[in-house]
C-alpha cells in the first residue's frame, strides 16, 4: 500500500468561493430557456414548473430548487463527486476515497458524451438551471462548486438517500487498508433510531369507497431530505411529488395515470470477493479459474483542508475484475462488486415519471437498473402492485450471498440479470392492498403474499419488523377506503414492539421483586403506569416516554432491521428475548432510566410531548438544536418500536430534551379517479430560508398530521398562486 502527501497548494481563503463568470453565449442561452420556463409559487410556496419541453422543466426545476436551498443542491453534489473534504476537511478524506472507488467520473463523462439527443438536452438544461440560478444571484456563497456540470446527474443515477451500496464494508475498512497507518480505525456507532426507511400503501379500486385505486406515499429520510414540486411540460411531463435536492426527476409522486413510491430493501445489489493476492517479478496479479491475472492499480488523488490551506493526498488503489480493493479480513484482500450508477439507471429514474400506467409502468421495470429500493404502485385503471426491488443479479443459489465469496473461481460471478417476473412480486392481490415498511416481502399483501420458498433467499434476506406488523394488522380492519381513512391508517400510532416486550418488563418485576426490596419502591408506579399504558404513543403520555427510554437501554440485537440471510429478524429476537428475559436484563435499565429523568427533570412523570420536540430555527444542514429556542411538541415516536408514522428523535450533549431528525419528510395521499384528488404534508416547510413564510409554515401541520390539499391541476394553481415568473426575474 502506497500513499503520498504532497505539497500545500494554495491558501484556503485564496480559492474560488465565488460565482464564476459565465460567458455571453452562455447566459443569453439561459435567458432563451428561461423565457420558455413559467414558475407558478403557490400558498405553501411550492414551485410548479411549466416548460415548453422537458430540457425546459427541468431547468425551471432546478432553478427552483436552488431558490430554495441551493447549499443542499450544492452539498449533494459535494460529496457525489468525492470532493467533501475540501470542506470539511481531513475527516471525510476516507468517505471521498470510498466515493472516488465507486464513482468513476470519467465513466459518468463517457456516458454524458455517447447519451441519445433526448438526454443530453436534460443533462444541458440541469446545468444551465443551476448555473442561471448562480449567475442571476452572484451574492450566493459557495461551499466549492461554482459551475455545475451537465454529467454530475450521472454521478447519482437514484434519488435514494441510502443510493451507494458497499455491501458490508465500512469506511473504517477501508482507512485501515489504505492508509498504512498501524492504528486500527473502527466506526463510530450508529444510532439505531435512526435507520433510514419508508412506507408505502397501495389499495385497489375494490376496497375503496370512490372505486379509485390510492397510494400513500412515506419516506422515512433525514428532515428536509427533499422538497415537494411540480414539474410539467407539453411533452407529456406532469409529475409531482418529492425530488431529491439537485436531481431532475421526481422520486416519489404521481402523474395523471400512476403513481409509485420507493421503500429501502435489503434485496442483495452487491456482493464482496477474497482475492487471492500473488506477487510475482514485483508485480501483483490475482488468482481467477487457475490463472494469474493482473491486479489494476488506480492513483486516485484526494485534496482535503487543512486550516487555511489546502493539501493533497494521493492513493495507490487496487481493482480485480470484480472492483475495488475496499478492505482486508482474515489476510485477504476484499473487493466490492456493485452497480452504484449507471446511464441506464437514470434512463430508467425519469422515464418512471412519464409512465401512462400499470404496462407502461412495467416496461420501465424491465430496464431493470434500480438498484436501491422496492416500489410500491397505484393507476388510474384500479390496478396496484409491488415490486420487491429490481436490479437482481442471478446467482448460484447452493451459496450464502451475505459471506465473503470466494475471488478465484467463475462458480461465484454473476450470471446476468433476473427478469422482473422472476423477482419477488405482487400484482392485484385478492385482499385488495399492499404494504411495505422495509419489510419481509412475504407480508406485503397479508395472507396474500408471495411464498418465501418460491425464490432465492438473495432475493429476499428482508425480515419482518414491527412497522410491518402492525401495517398488516391496520389495513386489514377496513374495506371502503377513502383518502382520509388512508391517511388515518398511515398515522396509527401503535408502538407494536412493547406489546411483546412490556407484559415481558411486568411479569418479570411481579414475579421477582417483593415490595420490601429496595427496586421496588423506585419501580412499582413506573411499573403500574406500563401495565396499564394502550401501547399508543400521544404528546401526554408518559408511559411512551418510560418505554422508549427503557427499550433504548436494551440490548443494540433488539434495535436491528436490515438483516442478512440466516439472521433472525427485529420481531424474532424481541419475541426470544421477551419470552427469556431476566430481572438482570430488564430491571437495571428502566431503574437507569427513571433516574435519568429525575435528574433531567426533577420527576420520572414526564409526558412524551414535553421531551420530544421539533425545532428548525436554522437553515443548517447539521442542525443546532437548543432547549431555549422555541420547540412543539411531538406525540409521533420511532419507526425502530413499530410506529407508522415515524418521528426520531435523540438527545444532544447541551440539550434535556429530544429532538426530532429523521422520519416522515413528505407524506401524500394520492387518489386516481378521473381527476386526481390528493393531500400531501411536508415536515417544516418547502424553503430553506429562515426568512421565507414557508421555512416553518407545515410545522405545526406535520406535528399533529393536518394535510393540505395538492394542487395538481393548473386553474387550481393559479387560484392560489403567490408569485408566477419566469426564472430570472
Amino acid at each position: 500500500m502506497k500513499k503520498l502527501l504532497l505539497l500545500v497548494l494554495i491558501p484556503y481563503s485564496l480559492l474560488a468561493q465565488k460565482v464564476a463568470r459565465f460567458s455571453p453565449v452562455e447566459i443569453n442561452r439561459y435567458q432563451q430557456q428561461a423565457k420558455r420556463v413559467t414558475i407558478i409559487r403557490d400558498n405553501w410556496g411550492i414551485p410548479h414548473i411549466y416548460g415548453k419541453s422537458d430540457a425546459d422543466a427541468v431547468f425551471g426545476l432546478l432553478y427552483a430548487q436552488c431558490e430554495d436551498d441551493f447549499k443542499r443542491v450544492e452539498m449533494n453534489y459535494i460529496e457525489k463527486l468525492g470532493r467533501m473534504a475540501e470542506v470539511k476537511g481531513e475527516s471525510s478524506l476516507y468517505d471521498d476515497l470510498q466515493i472516488r472507488l465507486l464513482i468513476d467520473t470519467t465513466e459518468a463523462i463517457a456516458d454524458y458524451n455517447k447519451a441519445e439527443p433526448w438526454m443530453k438536452k436534460l443533462l444541458n438544461a440541469y446545468a444551465d438551471g443551476i448555473n442561471y440560478y448562480l449567475h442571476k444571484h452572484p451574492d450566493t456563497k459557495t461551499a466549492l462548486l461554482t459551475r455545475f456540470k451537465p454529467w454530475y446527474p450521472l454521478l447519482w443515477t437514484d434519488g435514494s438517500i441510502g443510493a451507494i451500496n458497499t455491501a458490508d464494508i465500512t469506511t473504517a475498512e477501508l482507512k485501515n487498508f489504505y492508509s498504512g497507518d498501524k492504528v486500527t480505525y473502527t466506526d463510530e456507532p450508529k444510532d439505531p433510531e435512526n435507520q433510514t426507511g419508508s412506507n408505502g400503501f397501495a389499495f385497489s379500486s375494490k376496497i375503496t369507497a370512490s372505486g379509485n385505486a390510492i397510494l400513500y406515499i412515506n419516506p422515512h429520510v433525514t428532515f428536509y431530505f427533499r422538497p415537494e414540486v411540480q414539474v410539467t411540460s407539453e411533452e407529456g411531463l406532469n409529475a409531482y411529488g418529492a425530488v431529491t435536492w439537485g436531481q431532475m426527476f421526481v422520486y416519489q409522486g404521481f402523474n395523471d395515470y400512476c403513481g409509485w413510491m420507493h421503500t429501502s430493501c435489503n434485496v442483495d445489489v452487491a456482493d464482496v470477493y477474497a482475492e487471492k493476492i500473488i506477487t510475482k517479478n514485483n508485480k501483483m496479479f490475482y488468482e481467477f479459474d487457475k490463472q494469474l491475472k493482473p491486479v489494476t492499480q488506480k492513483k486516485i488523488s484526494i485534496s482535503y483542508k487543512e486550516g487555511d490551506a489546502l493539501k493533497t493526498k494521493t492513493f495507490t488503489t487496487y481493482f480485480t475484475h470484480h472492483g475495488p480493493i475496499m478492505a482486508k479480513r482474515n489476510d485477504q484482500w476484499i473487493s466490492l462488486k456493485s452497480y452504484n450508477r449507471s446511464m441506464t439507471s437514470l434512463i430508467q429514474s425519469w422515464k418512471r415519471t412519464k409512465a401512462k400506467g400499470f404496462e407502461d409502468y412495467k416496461k420501465v421495470m424491465d430496464l431493470r437498473a434500480n438498484t436501491s429500493n422496492s416500489t410500491v404502485f397505484a393507476d388510474n385503471k384500479g390496478n396496484i402492485a409491488y415490486w420487491h426491488g429490481n436490479f437482481v443479479p442471478v446467482r448460484d443459489k447452493k451459496l450464502n450471498w451475505a459471506k465473503v465469496m470466494d475471488g478465484s473461481t467463475s462458480a461465484t460471478e454473476w450470471k446476468g440479470l433476473h427478469r422482473v417476473n422472476e423477482t419477488v412480486h405482487v400484482y392485484n392481490p385478492v385482499n385488495g392492498w399492499l404494504q411495505n415498511c422495509n419489510s419481509t416481502p412475504f407480508s406485503a399483501a397479508g395472507n396474500m403474499s408471495p411464498k418465501k420458498a418460491d425464490f432465492p433467499p438473495y432475493m429476499a434476506p428482508d425480515g419482518e419488523n414491527f412497522r410491518g406488523v402492525n401495517a398488516v394488522k391496520v389495513l386489514s380492519k377496513e374495506s371502503n377506503y377513502t383518502i382520509e381513512k388512508v391517511i388515518a391508517s398511515g398515522y396509527d400510532t401503535n408502538l407494536a414492539a412493547f406489546e411483546v416486550l412490556i407484559p415481558s418488563l411486568v411479569n418479570v418485576f411481579e414475579k421477582n421483586v417483593k415490595p420490601t426490596d429496595s427496586i421496588y419502591a423506585a419501580l412499582s408506579e413506573p411499573i403500574s403506569v406500563l401495565k396499564n399504558w394502550n401501547y399508543h404513543s400521544s404528546e401526554s403520555s408518559v408511559a411512551t416516554t418510560l418505554a422508549i427510554e427503557w427499550a433504548g437501554k436494551l440490548s443494540t440485537t433488539l434495535q436491528k432491521l436490515y438483516i442478512d440471510e440466516g439472521e433472525d429478524d427485529q420481531v424474532a429476537n424481541i419475541k426470544k428475548f421477551a419470552a427469556t428475559a431476566t430481572p438482570e436484563q430488564v430491571l437495571p435499565p428502566l431503574l437507569a432510566a427513571v433516574n435519568e429523568l429525575k435528574k433531567k427533570f426533577g420527576k420520572w412523570q414526564m409526558p412524551w410531548g414535553e421531551i420530544n420536540r421539533y425545532q428548525r430555527v436554522s437553515s443548517d444542514i447539521l442542525q443546532k438544536y437548543d432547549d431555549a429556542q422555541p420547540s412543539v411538541p411531538v406525540g409521533f415516536a420511532s419507526a425502530l418500536w413499530g410506529m407508522i408514522p415515524s418521528y426520531n428523535s435523540r438527545y444532544y450533549p447541551s440539550t434535556q430534551k429530544r429532538y426530532g431528525v429523521s422520519g416522515n419528510s413528505f407524506i401524500c395521499a394520492v387518489e386516481f379517479g378521473p381527476k386526481i384528488k390528493a393531500k400531501s404534508l411536508l415536515a417544516g416547510g418547502e424553503s430553506g430560508n429562515p426568512n421565507s413564510k414557508h421555512f416553518n409554515d407545515q410545522l405545526e401541520m406535520y406535528t399533529k398530521g393536518k394535510f393540505k390539499d395538492v394542487l395538481f391541476y393548473k386553474e387550481d394553481v393559479l387560484k392560489n398562486a403567490e408569485r408566477t415568473y419566469h426564472p430570472g426575474e
